[in-house]
């Protein structure tokens, strides 16, 4: 669980880097909030975190990436819902709702998970040698 949230991460900081440079067909547009604006932005340094400190085992990742899942599928249901006019079903609308999804799984699974994680303070190297 935890190695498919990493990659889950690192790949959300690529999409939102590609948003923040343009090239991605289909990401954020200038009449956007500027406020929801430097929250997509401020993904690219996120999600990319949250995927380090899973990756070395930090219980710090897991908090920051239910914060960020969950925010993001916040952030993305007032994108697709509340700004995007068009009716029924849309690519943006699907993409939420897997954010939505994957915001879900990560915190139902954070108690089984948090165990196999390191806490701060925690973790002290052997120095009987």
């Amino acid at each position: 669980m935890v190695f498919a949230a990493v990659g889950v991460f690192a790949y959300g900081g690529i999409v939102h880097l590609g948003d923040l440079l343009g090239v991605r067909p289909g990401g954020p547009n200038l009449s956007m909030p500027i406020w929801l604006m430097w929250y997509f932005a401020s993904l690219t340094v996120f999600d990319p975190l949250a995927a380090l400190l899973l990756a070395l085992r930090r219980i710090e990742g897991l908090l920051l990436g239910c914060v960020v899942l969950a925010s993001d599928a916040v952030a993305n249901g007032y994108a697709n819902y509340v700004l995007d006019s068009a009716p029924g079903v849309t690519l943006g609308r699907i993409g939420q709702a897997i954010i939505t999804a994957l915001a879900v799984a990560l915190i139902a699974a954070a108690p089984r998970a948090s165990p196999w994680l390191h806490r701060p303070g925690r973790f002290r190297p052997d120095r009987t040698v």
